[in-house]
């Protein structure tokens, strides 16, 4: 090859690098212009934090950042303890990425009674951390942006009751990419989504097991199922690595060797209706674990007893000792 177009073949290269940097330097623009998720789609409304501090739904909260975002009430005795409390784990498997590249928030529905002061302390309740907003703001604006963010149903959100939809909502505003997700969802999976795959996998992974690590997979039990989904959030089960992510409620090891089970079952069924009649233990339990409220979960009484069989089961196979290895 002669001198000219050797050359000239380096010149046309370095053209083609410069071409393929200036493409890369205009995607995220691009994208961002393209999406159909931008200001123009959500309402720039004006909401209030626990703080008092107005802030704007768009420009203050949103823009450009990854966020998860779901609608509650302080005053709700049965759904949104349990959200709260899931999103608590979320909150600390992040650790101090909550508030610098993930956000979560969590908005009114009860914007008459839920001003900031009652906020404020319903996240000093479940020990909120930096980066987790609580909103309050005009019932008319909270409206419209649970149309936005297809969390409103209707025939049952009509304003006069607080019935409302329970998903989550979590997504790249930058992006473009949104979905909805379940409150009741495995934190580790919550976390998983917020922290790596809304970032499009840019956090590198300090992770070094494989699948040929991986537990063997076992279907759980109906008891097993309502402990994950709806106890866990809260309480922990002789897990001692796990309980400083609840730390809610107390641990529920033995408690079915501890407490009469005709105490628990009515307990579980209608913890509502026996905080209203003073029990004694119940309030207890209350004044001991901050002044937070058992939730109702509306378990019927097969979900019950299949619930109290598996605390059971679990804390006959955790503290019975194992017999000695034959030799």
């Amino acid at each position: 090859m002669s001198g000219f177009r050797r050359m000239a073949v380096i010149y046309l290269l370095l053209l083609l690098v410069v071409l393929i940097l200036f493409w890369l330097q205009q995607v995220p623009q691009d994208a961002q212009a393209a999406t159909p998720w931008g200001q123009d789609y959500f309402p720039n409304t004006r909401l209030v934090t626990q703080e008092g501090q107005p802030v704007r739904f768009f420009d203050d909260l949103i823009k450009d950042k990854v966020v998860a975002i779901n609608f509650i009430f302080t005053g709700c005795s049965d759904s949104c303890p349990v959200e709260t409390a899931r999103l608590r784990q979320v909150q600390k498997l992040l650790g101090d990425r909550v508030g610098k590249d993930v956000f979560l928030y969590s908005i009114s529905i009860d914007p008459y009674n839920d001003t900031p002061s009652t906020l404020k302390a319903y996240a000093q309740k479940f020990a909120i951390g930096p980066g987790w907003t609580l909103l309050t703001g005009e019932p008319d604006d909270i409206e419209q942006l649970r149309r936005r963010l297809g969390l409103f149903i209707e025939g049952l959100d009509n304003g006069r009751s607080k019935d409302h939809n329970l998903s989550l909502i979590i997504g790249n505003q930058a992006s473009g990419r949104w979905m909805k997700a379940s409150p009741f969802e495995s934190p580790y999976i919550l976390a998983d989504r917020l922290g790596n795959s809304l970032h499009n996998w840019k956090n590198p992974s300090n992770l070094a097991n494989d699948y040929g690590h991986a537990p063997e997979v076992r279907p759980p039990s109906v008891g097993e199922q309502i402990y994950r989904t709806r106890c866990s959030s809260c309480h922990s089960l002789g897990d001692g690595a796990l309980a400083p992510q609840r730390g809610i409620g107390p641990d529920l090891l033995g408690v079915t060797r501890q407490r009469d089970v005709q105490w628990l079952t009515r307990w579980l069924k209608a913890p509502d209706q026996m905080l209203a009649e003073k029990d004694p233990l119940a309030m207890l339990l209350y004044e001991q674990y901050n002044r937070l409220a058992m939730p109702n979960l509306r378990l019927g009484d097969t979900e019950v007893a299949a619930l109290l069989t598996y605390l059971e089961e679990e804390t006959q196979r955790i503290q019975t000792p194992l017999p000695p290895l034959i030799r």
